[in-house]
């Protein structure tokens, strides 16, 4: 958003069919929902809260607060709703994943399935171990990536349909296996289907990581159950577990972004500064800031 503010032209490339990365929501049938990646923002600095706010005016967020979290706000109708928001405009190749990255002269050529285009300027926002795959052999930055430490979440959804008396409003962590669990159907402009989403703990998704994801489900889904009030044997109208593979940033970069000593390439992300959304922002800001609009990419 700030490059294009600049008047910089911007090609953004996705591999995901979505926007928005862990800003994820996934539909079911059955009129289900689920934020199963971050599952709410909240704003730590009075720029991010006012983005924020300005994404609420347009009806792309709204704030959210339940008892036993901190007020924060989420996407409308889903997180990924505020993604989208922050995309209007912008040229987004979604469902292309970039496969390689060379040097030429002072620019970049970025290849992909099928096509390459050359650019003056790149900007990497992957994590780090696949930011270390697309950067030439080598490559000084990939040294400096080398004490990142990123834990990975395993998720789970489920739907509950029909009568059934469940507790509601959870938020919060609830055993050691998992860190946080809350129904998403409570959240403001959710449809009414009962939808719940619980994190594993970092120990328990590192110990299960390789595990596929239906034995995942089954494994969380007694410790979901038993927070849900109901018994073991209930059978879930919608049940999927999601391996988030780079979720939290447990050792940051230290410092915004990382850049060439030609500023032609940038790497940034969340996991510069912490875990966040907002952290990812601020780092998207500070590259913006630094190319400052003086080049067109």
């Amino acid at each position: 958003m700030k490059l294009a503010a600049f008047g910089t032209r911007c090609t953004i490339f996705d591999k995901g069919r979505g926007l928005g990365g862990r800003l994820a929501t996934r539909r079911a049938e059955g009129g289900f929902q689920f934020d199963h990646g971050v599952p709410f923002l909240a704003a730590k600095s009075a720029n991010f809260l006012a983005l924020l706010r300005q994404a609420e005016a347009a009806g792309a967020a709204a704030l959210w607060s339940t008892e036993g979290a901190e007020p924060g706000f989420v996407g409308v109708p889903g997180m990924t709703g505020l993604a989208k928001y922050m995309a209007d405009g912008l040229d987004i190749k979604k469902g292309t994943r970039i496969e390689g990255l060379m040097p030429d002269g002072e620019g970049w050529i970025l290849q992909w399935e099928g096509g390459e285009r050359r650019f003056d300027t790149v900007i990497l926002t992957t994590p780090p171990l696949q930011t270390v795959d697309l950067l030439p052999d080598e490559h000084p930055l990939a040294g400096m990536l080398d004490a990142v430490r990123m834990d990975p979440c395993l998720t789970l959804m489920v739907g509950i349909s029909g009568e059934v008396d469940v507790a509601r409003g959870l938020t919060g962590g609830s055993c050691e296996e998992i860190a946080w669990m809350a129904e998403d159907s409570a959240k403001p402009g959710r449809p009414n289907a009962r939808c719940f989403v619980a994190h594993a703990s970092t120990s328990w998704s590192e110990r299960h990581l390789e595990l596929n994801l239906d034995e995942v489900a089954a494994r969380l889904l007694p410790m979901v159950l038993a927070r849900l009030n109901l018994p073991e044997a209930y059978a879930p109208a919608y049940v999927s577990a999601h391996r988030w593979r780079y979720a939290r940033a447990s050792h940051p970069l230290g410092q915004a972004y990382l850049a060439n000593d030609a500023r032609t390439l940038f790497v940034g992300g969340d996991w510069c500064l912490g875990n966040s959304a907002e952290h990812a922002w601020q780092s998207g800001q500070a590259i913006a800031a630094a190319i400052g609009g003086a080049i067109k990419v």
